[in-house]
């Protein structure tokens, strides 16, 4: 079989690398990388640190709005599959290229298998949200991560080539935490982190909290963001952030004081995978992110009003943090009972690039 794999962001790299390693062994993909994220510390390192295949296409589309993105991706990748005809087109998660992937494809009358299907965090506002919408009703095999994601796509109305695959992160973990924590282990991380001078950090294992804010709706709201790290602030222990580079603009932008904050730029996947695993907690708006906290069991604050991921949610390993008053303060300060439980297997088996593929091969049967 014969598929053109569409990549273009952070967690999809993450995605593609345990994907492609079982499917290249008996058949062909093409990787298309859009060039979504173009940074080095948010493409080309985690090409090195997974051994993913270098890109047979690379558009290089880089920022610009929506449209413009979608766009450009569009023409792109059009072309690309009438030259390849491949047997299907492949796409992960919420993201523009997924959109543009899966459009392409659709339009051209070329089956879309969609991983990552059926997740729903009812907010219509986040543009990742209309992307997984609009995907998963022009897909013709939608691989679920989970129960529940399976069980949103029914109440849509969608049955037909839905199959629950488990969580393809859930395979990256479990195959590259071992090599974190001997890459990183007696303190080596504190060599690969320094601050916006170059000072090379001190931080003790579990005695900071990590954080990530990239989604636009907190980013291009001046008060949310203001108010987020004000928290920062007043937290008990320090701070550290891999900044996004939109995020990085705009607190340049708003002078925002980043008193008990401390920013690196953007970590490779095994200095992240390292940086969650011996957190006190995690603070984000990403959803991988909280997902390779639960992954790794580290307690973690989502600073939105939902999320997708709402089996992280169970005994408390995961709290929703509204943007208001003294809210973020109140989660990351709770206790973490979380801890004395365990986590029920809610991503699968951690097969599930395997599960993936025959998927793929029996057509969805």
């Amino acid at each position: 079989m014969k598929l053109v794999t569409i990549i273009g962001a952070r967690p999809q790299f993450i995605k593609a690398a345990p994907f492609s390693e079982v499917f290249r062994k008996e058949n062909k993909e093409v990787l298309v990388h859009t060039g979504q994220h173009y940074d080095a510390n948010m493409s080309t390192v985690f090409f090195a640190e997974l051994g993913i295949p270098k890109p047979d296409y690379n558009i290089g589309v880089g920022s610009g709005s929506h449209g413009v993105q979608t766009g450009r991706m569009l023409e792109k990748i059009e072309e690309i599959i009438l030259k390849e005809m491949p047997d299907g087109l492949l796409v992960y998660g919420d993201t523009n290229s997924t959109l543009a992937g899966a459009l392409s494809a659709s339009k051209l009358h070329i089956p879309v298998i969609h991983v990552e299907a059926g997740l729903r965090s009812y907010n219509k506002l986040m543009p990742e949200e209309q992307n997984r919408v609009l995907t998963d009703h022009i897909s013709d095999l939608l691989l679920c991560p989970t129960q529940t994601a399976v069980d949103n796509l029914e109440k849509e109305g969608i049955t037909a080539g839905v199959i629950n695959t488990g969580d393809i992160m859930l395979d990256a973990v479990q195959r590259n935490t071992q090599i974190s924590k001997n890459r990183y282990a007696d303190g080596a991380w504190l060599d690969e982190i320094s601050d916006e001078s170059g000072t090379i950090l001190s931080f003790k294992e579990k005695e900071y909290y990590l954080a990530t804010i990239h989604r636009a709706e907190n980013t291009d709201d001046d008060t949310k963001l203001r108010k987020i790290f004000s928290a920062f602030k007043r937290m008990e222990k320090p701070v550290l952030i891999p900044l996004h580079p939109r995020t990085r603009k705009r607190l340049a932008e708003l002078e925002i004081s980043l008193t008990n904050v401390t920013i690196i730029k953007p970590a490779g996947y095994l200095l992240m995978l390292y940086l969650i695993a011996n957190a006190y907690m995690v603070v984000t708006d990403s959803g991988g992110l909280q997902k390779e906290a639960y992954f790794l069991k580290t307690p973690c604050t989502t600073l939105r009003d939902q999320t997708e991921w709402i089996e992280t949610l169970e005994n408390g390993w995961n709290r929703l943090s509204p943007i208001a008053g003294n809210i973020i303060l109140e989660t990351v300060s709770r206790p973490l009972h979380c801890l004395q439980h365990p986590q029920p297997l809610l991503f699968g088996d951690g097969n599930a690039a395997k599960h993936i593929c025959q998927a793929i091969l029996k057509g969805g049967k």
